[in-house]
């Protein structure tokens, strides 16, 4: 039978990840920490005048809020994940016709995506914000091939209408940054975080 490789961290103390999104949820359970995922119920709205950067930070800090005050006495992190096109943020398509709108806007193009995560313990009062960029470069691609992509369903849930994690990763060319935060989380900056606070540890 074979041995259960052994996990490279462990939790010193009680965590909690505010995000509904199975991709965070397994960078975490890959790193052998098994930690409950509580959704925030937020209003996610972009204010007048906000910046993309200022806009994922303060998400990732509205959703670390939420989940803290259930959780008082728990770490909590946040996270937002915004694709970026200039100044305009790209989020979920609404339907077929704007997920192919949204890809050919980013056909041959750069553009960024931002990651908001925000680190926050509710008694003790701490909060600590932070922000990560990477730069996405996507190959140039016929309509058809993106209609294609479309129809297979996968933009239609995923911010800006592709998922570098699934069958989207045919369109990227090169990436800038870190690749996990393209998926949502930036996982080295994460981990570094936690590591600072002795949330987590290296295992034995």
């Amino acid at each position: 039978m074979d041995k259960k490789s052994p996990a490279p961290f462990v939790f010193l103390q009680s965590f909690v990840l505010a995000s509904a999104s199975p991709r965070r949820r397994d960078f975490f359970q890959r790193l052998g920490l098994d930690c409950p995922a509580l959704a925030a119920d937020i209003v996610e709205e972009r204010r007048a005048g906000e910046s993309p950067d200022d806009f994922a930070r303060r998400m990732a800090e509205e959703k670390a809020l939420a989940v803290a005050r259930q959780r008082p006495d728990s770490w909590v992190l946040g996270a937002d994940t915004i694709v970026v096109l200039g100044e305009e943020v790209l989020g979920k398509p609404r339907d077929a016709a704007e997920a192919l709108a949204m890809l050919q806007r980013l056909n041959g193009r750069a553009h960024r995506v931002v990651s908001g995560f925000s680190l926050r313990h509710h008694n003790r009062q701490v909060c600590e914000t932070r922000h990560e960029t990477s730069e996405v470069f996507f190959h140039h691609f016929p309509d058809e091939v993106l209609a294609a992509y479309v129809r297979n369903g996968e933009p239609l849930d995923k911010a800006g209408a592709y998922g570098i994690q699934g069958i989207g990763g045919f369109l990227v060319r090169k990436i800038h940054g870190s690749c996990a935060n393209v998926i949502g989380l930036p996982l080295a900056e994460v981990v570094q975080l936690l590591l600072q606070h002795h949330i987590i540890t290296s295992s034995a």
